[in-house]
């Protein structure tokens, strides 16, 4: 059977490639997206925006790191769609509500605070933080 197998793979490399960077895509996505909500503040939702970094002071740098952030957004964003798809594996509201984080654009901070507010996103989010010993989420 492995050598079938094998045999089918050689045949076709162009799908074992797509599979391979599909594979390492939701891999990616997956581990992105687990640090992001471990590591955001349990009042990340209540509190101010964050003070300005350093990087907002120069142009250049500032104009590539929000083109980086929402590009990486969009990316988990779509991730969390494909996974939000049945029989698809994944958590995908989770992604979806990581990649909303991270894309800029007005009315967001409700949007993500409407999203989370939903008993079955809260649940999965709290369960997860409270595997890597993390405070639950605050939410008003």
């Amino acid at each position: 059977m492995t050598e079938h197998i094998l045999r089918w793979l050689h045949h076709h490399q162009s799908f074992a490639w797509m599979a391979a960077v599909a594979a390492g895509t939701f891999v990616l996505s997956l581990v992105v997206g687990l640090v992001v909500v471990v590591s955001l503040p349990a009042d990340y939702f209540v509190r101010g925006p964050a003070p300005r970094g350093f990087w907002h002071s120069h142009p250049l740098l500032r104009l590539t790191v929000l083109l980086a952030k929402n590009l990486l957004g969009w990316v988990t964003f779509l991730a969390g769609v494909i996974m939000a798809i049945p029989f698809v594996p994944g958590p995908g509201v989770l992604f979806m509500l990581v990649g909303i984080g991270l894309v800029d654009f007005p009315g967001k901070r409700s949007l993500e605070r409407r999203l989370l507010r939903a008993p079955r996103v809260l649940a999965s989010v709290n369960r997860l933080r409270a595997r890597f010993a993390r405070p639950p989420m605050v939410i008003e």
